[in-house]
C-alpha cells in the first residue's frame, strides 16, 4: 500500500486530506516459491527436504488447536507404549513427536561389540538428512554447511516416513493442507495483541459540521483525541457546542465492531480447519461446545479416536521391529481408550 498524501505533521498545520491506493498485484508464486515445485534436490551427499523441517518445528506452536491435537496423539501413543530395554519411554516420546510434527522420524541402532542391537536412540528429524547412497544418513546441525555434517554408520538409521505422492525421499506431515489456516490463526492473534498494546482503540471518524467551531476549538479536540492513545485511553470525552444541533457531531465507526467479528470468524474457521486436518474430536482437547447439545460422550469419542487414529500409527511404528529383528516397539491399549471405561477421577 503506497501513500500519496499524508496527515499534517503538527497540530498547528491545517487539516489535510489523506488518500491512498493499493499496490500492484502480487503473484501467487514468486521467484523464490517457484523452486518449491521442483523435485527433492541433493548436494552430492544428502537430499534436502521439499519443505523446511525446522520451519515445521517452529509452526508446532502456531495455534493452540494444532499443538493440542499433536500432543493428544503423542500422549496416547506414550500411554500405550510398553518400554523395553532397547527403547525407553523418553526416547519413544521424542520419536513419536517428530513423526507427528514433521512426518519423519529416525531411530539410530546402537550395537554391542559383536554387532547385536543394544539400544535405540532418537535422531531429531529436524537435523537428519537422507543420504544419496542407499542406507546412508547424515546429521546436519546447520543447514547447507557440510563441514559440520556427520555421516551415520551405514544401515544404522531407521527412517519412518509419512508417504508423500510427489517424492519418495522424505515424508510429509498429514496436516500440511491446514498449515496456512494455522498461520492465519497465529497472525490474527498477534495482530489483535499488538492492537491492544498499541492502545489506539478509537476505531471511528469524528465528524463535526457545526459552523461555529473555531480553529482553536478544532486544535483542542485534535489534541484530546491524540491524548486518548496509550494510558488512560478509556477516559470519557467531553465536547460542548453551544450553537450546535443534534447532527453537528457524528461518530462514524470504521472497523471497531466489524474487526472484532472478523477476528472471531478467523479464529473459529481456522480452528475448524486444524481439527479437520488432525481429525481430532473437539471434546478431547478441551473445546467448549457452542450449543447446549454438546459434543457427545467423551469416553466413546476417545475410544473411537484411539481405534481410528492411534492404532494405525502404532502399526506403522511396529515397522522398527522388522528392521531391527527383535521386538523393541510394543503397545497395550490404555483403559481410557476402552469403550464405556470409566475415566479416572
Amino acid at each position: 500500500m503506497t501513500e500519496q498524501a499524508t496527515l499534517p505533521a503538527t497540530l498547528d498545520a491545517p487539516p489535510g486530506t489523506s488518500a491512498f491506493a493499493f499496490g500492484d498485484p502480487v503473484p501467487m508464486l514468486d521467484r523464490r516459491e517457484i523452486f518449491d515445485l521442483f523435485e527433492v534436490a541433493h548436494n552430492g551427499s544428502w537430499y534436502e527436504p521439499p519443505v523446511s523441517l525446522a520451519g515445521l518445528g517452529r509452526c508446532y506452536r502456531m495455534a493452540p488447536h494444532h499443538q493440542s491435537a499433536i500432543l493428544l496423539k503423542r500422549n496416547l501413543l506414550a500411554a500405550s507404549f510398553v518400554p523395553s530395554a532397547l527403547l525407553p519411554k523418553a526416547e519413544f516420546a521424542g520419536w513419536a513427536l517428530d513423526w507427528l510434527i514433521m512426518g519423519n522420524a529416525y531411530l539410530e541402532r546402537v550395537s554391542d561389540r559383536i554387532g547385536r542391537p543394544a539400544g535405540l536412540r532418537r535422531s531429531p528429524a529436524a537435523y537428519t538428512r537422507v543420504g544419496v547412497q542407499p542406507g546412508q544418513f547424515w546429521w546436519v546441525p546447520r543447514q547447507y554447511i557440510r563441514s559440520d555434517a556427520v555421516e551415520y554408520v551405514p544401515g544404522a538409521i531407521h527412517h519412518l516416513a509419512e508417504p508423500d505422492p510427489m517424492q519418495e525421499i522424505y515424508g510429509m506431515p498429514e496436516y500440511l493442507s491446514a498449515l496456512q489456516s494455522g498461520l492465519l490463526n497465529e497472525s490474527a492473534t498477534l495482530f489483535r495483541r499488538k492492537y491492544y498494546l498499541n492502545g489506539s482503540h478509537a476505531g471511528y471518524i469524528l465528524a463535526i459540521t457545526d459552523e461555529g467551531l473555531s480553529d482553536g476549538d478544532s486544535k483542542a479536540i485534535r489534541q484530546a483525541m491524540r491524548d486518548s492513545k496509550g494510558p488512560g485511553n478509556f477516559r470519557n470525552f467531553f465536547l460542548h457546542l453551544p450553537k450546535g444541533d443534534k447532527d453537528s457531531v457524528r461518530i462514524i465507526p470504521i472497523a471497531s465492531v466489524g474487526a472484532n467479528d472478523e477476528f472471531l470468524n478467523i479464529k473459529n474457521v481456522t480452528a475448524e480447519d486444524l481439527l479437520a486436518a488432525h481429525r481430532v474430536p473437539p471434546q478431547l482437547i478441551g473445546m467448549v461446545p457452542k450449543s447446549t447439545a454438546g459434543f457427545g460422550n467423551v469416553k466413546d469419542a476417545a475410544a473411537m479416536f484411539y481405534e481410528m487414529e492411534i492404532v494405525p500409527i502404532q502399526e506403522r511404528m511396529r515397522e522398527v521391529n522388522d528392521w531391527l529383528g527383535v521386538e523393541a516397539v510394543r503397545f497395550e491399549r490404555p483403559a481410557m481408550a476402552l469403550p464405556g471405561a470409566a475415566l479416572p477421577v
